[in-house]
């Protein structure tokens, strides 16, 4: 199960689908609507189980500021504006009626996440620290422990094992591991996954916790029936 659920309003059907299918990589559960009705009645549907909610300004029967003052009379769930606005004005009212955030088009889709992940934080919703057996991850010092042991990373080590913690259990695709943590436009070659599982295999002593599945790709705990890789 993801550990965040994102409901993303956006009218553009492809722009749409584009951050769905990166939030989606990044361990994320996500809402979709692409007008502002439709937005409304997803968020009053799914209000306790949405963490945040990405939503563009510009948007069919009821735009952006319309959306965001509806929520804010019963919900104080972060809001992330996307809009090709500008001007100080737009992001000012955006501000006033009760937005946490705001992102110009046109954005990276790493842009995105970084603003995602700050935003939660600043919530209180982010995890500090995740653990999993005798593996302790401390998300903020970017430090990993096995065994009360510091084991040092590189940043994308430490941010493959992020990914797998964040998707326990999950059998998770080497094209899918592969978008998630190098980048959705990344043009590298999926073997770049597996020599970085096998570094931190070697660092974290109980290689177990990170599994393969034959012809697939990895799993993070839980069991697996057929391991060959």
């Amino acid at each position: 199960m993801s550990q965040y659920t994102v409901l993303v309003v956006e009218d553009e059907k492809k722009l749409l689908q584009t951050l769905s299918d990166f939030l989606t990589l990044n361990g994320y559960s996500v809402i979709k609507a692409d007008d502002g009705e439709a937005a409304i009645e997803k968020a009053r549907a799914h209000i306790h189980t949405i963490d945040i909610i990405l939503l563009d300004i510009m948007l069919p029967r009821k735009n952006g500021y319309e959306v965001l003052k509806e929520i804010r009379n019963y919900s104080n769930v972060p809001v992330i504006l996307l809009t090709a606005k500008s001007e100080i004005e737009d992001q000012l009212e955006g501000f006033e009626c009760g937005a946490d955030d705001y992102i110009t088009k046109p954005y990276t889709l790493s842009i995105i996440k970084v603003h995602i992940e700050a935003v939660l934080k600043r919530a209180g919703k982010l995890k500090e620290c995740m653990e999993c057996n005798d593996i302790r991850l401390e998300v903020k010092t970017q430090k990993v422990f096995c065994k009360g042991e510091y084991i040092e990373t590189t940043p994308k080590e430490f941010e493959l094992l992020q990914y797998f913690m964040e998707n326990q259990g999950i059998v998770l695709e080497r094209n899918r591991i592969l978008d998630a943590v190098w980048g959705y436009y990344y043009v590298g070659d999926i073997r770049t996954v597996d020599t970085l599982v096998k570094q931190l295999r070697k660092k974290i002593k109980d290689s177990n916790c990170i599994r393969s599945v034959y012809g697939v790709g990895y799993v993070f705990g839980g069991e697996v029936n057929d391991e060959k890789d």
